[in-house]
């Protein structure tokens, strides 16, 4: 099965390979965690994300086709905790703290959030055809006001962001009567920005409206409001309709709307599994090229420190300069703007860390890297069918600006002028730690003498 074969080499790659160079350069400080086996290995995962009382839990019914553990619906805020609905034969529902260690499932990496979150997550098994193939995440409705947020006990954005890098598929449940954001729940999608892709709205409820016309300016208000939010260049696809247990309303005027709209999101989500192994190969790539962006930037940090003394000064004006340092490095390496991380919230990592502690560039890091793209990753691809049933080519892929060539997904130069700095960065680095040990051992003669000559003096005045 080629989907089998695709994890596999993922895996690989993985550990073998990337993983190595992540601890190295303290990819895991600055980014995201170590990637475990079960990710990787994992069904593709749909994510839901609303407010209160938008109908979350009863669409996750209406796909499933039937209740699942737990389920509580109402008027007010009821679900209370994040819910992964999983297939199983034996409905039962398993706690967080026990979920993170059940290796089938891809959830050990939230036990970085604590108790305080693992507390308020759970899995509910169900023995649903439709979930044989995918994972369904249901939310706690995103609530207005500070009191609700801090009583939370976690970071709720913080949280979804994990959920969202894992996804293939993001669903934001709207109510058609209510549609103002509320902060907390548009800094839970301003987080969404780098996966815009995979978002989509449902507009629930829409049969409640009076007419067509009601429904198409409601239409459009949701879609400014995205378009202010999710700034790429298509549009955020609406579904509109009315999951619920009772028959809509108003039926001759959006039966057909709201059953051809049911198809199209149906058919999107059972093509889901066919396109994971795709998604898993580019969020591989994405990752890797973020690692060659870190280990530049990490290492021009470190070349810029002095040597001796003004560290902590150096430091602070480099932090305050880093679009300067992330500019230098993109011209200096002919890298992407768009593999950066945000410059915020990496200054933020930056405060916390040694400047001193940063490994210099690494030519051998960046040159397996580049391997990886130019090599493994297309002879991974190869395993996909193409077009007519053919495969693609390792040596075709296609670059970020449409080009085609063979190796496309080479990213970067590095040429004889960085070697040498970066054996220069080296010396230097090696020359600190000699001076550093030279440092001690005059130190202690000085002690040494000291003591001598004030064991002289002592004698001579007896």
């Amino acid at each position: 099965d080629d989907d089998r074969v695709i994890v596999k080499e993922l895996k690989s790659l993985y550990a073998d390979k990337l993983l190595d160079i992540e601890k190295k350069t303290l990819f895991h400080k600055f980014h995201f965690p170590e990637m475990l086996p079960s990710e990787i290995a994992s069904k593709p995962t749909v994510l839901l994300l609303g407010q209160y009382s938008v109908g979350k839990t009863t669409f996750i019914k209406h796909l499933i086709g039937t209740e699942y553990p737990g389920i509580h619906i109402g008027p007010e805020p009821t679900t209370d905790r994040f819910i992964a609905v999983v297939h199983g034969e034996n409905e039962k529902v398993i706690k967080g703290n026990a979920l993170t260690g059940v290796i089938d499932l891809p959830f050990s990496g939230l036990s970085t959030f604590g108790s305080g979150f693992l507390n308020k997550f759970e899995a509910a098994v169900v023995n649903a055809p439709f979930l044989k193939n995918i994972n369904i995440i249901d939310t706690p409705g995103v609530l207005s006001g500070e009191k609700q947020r801090v009583s939370r006990g976690y970071d709720f954005a913080k949280v979804s962001k994990w959920f969202a890098e894992r996804s293939d598929l993001i669903l934001l449940l709207f109510d058609a009567h209510k549609l103002d954001i509320s902060d907390e729940f548009k800094g839970v999608m301003e987080e969404l920005q780098p996966h815009e892709d995979k978002v989509r709205c449902v507009l629930n409820k829409a049969d409640s409206l009076e007419s067509t016309e009601s429904l198409m300016r409601v239409y459009g208000a949701l879609l400014w409001s995205m378009g202010k939010i999710f700034r790429g260049a298509e549009v955020t696809r609406i579904y509109v309709g009315s999951y619920k247990d009772e028959p809509i309303k108003n039926p001759e005027k959006f039966s057909t709307l709201f059953e051809k709209d049911h198809e199209h999101l149906l058919l999107q989500l059972k093509e889901l599994p066919s396109m994971c192994s795709m998604r898993k190969i580019n969020e591989m790539v994405k990752r890797i090229r973020l690692c060659v962006v870190h280990v530049c930037v990490l290492g021009v940090l470190r070349s810029k420190m002095p040597m001796f003394y003004g560290g902590e000064a150096c430091r602070q004006k480099l932090i305050k300069n880093l679009q300067d340092i992330f500019d230098e490095v993109k011209n200096h390496y002919h890298l992407s703007s768009g593999d950066f991380p945000k410059i915020d919230e990496f200054r933020g990592v930056l405060q916390r860390m040694d400047f001193y502690s940063f490994p210099p560039i690494d030519r051998d890091a960046l040159n397996k890297m580049q391997d990886m793209l130019s090599t493994d990753i297309p002879r991974i691809i190869s395993h996909i069918s193409g077009p007519s049933g053919n495969t693609y080519s390792s040596e075709y892929v296609q670059n970020d600006d449409n080009t085609e060539g063979v190796h496309g997904l080479n990213m970067f130069s590095f040429e004889e002028e960085d070697e040498k700095n970066e054996n220069n960065q080296k010396s230097v680095g090696n020359l600190m730690n000699n001076q550093q040990f030279l440092i001690y051992i005059i130190a202690i003669l000085i002690l040494f003498i000291g003591l001598l000559v004030a064991s002289v003096i002592d004698n001579h005045e007896t």
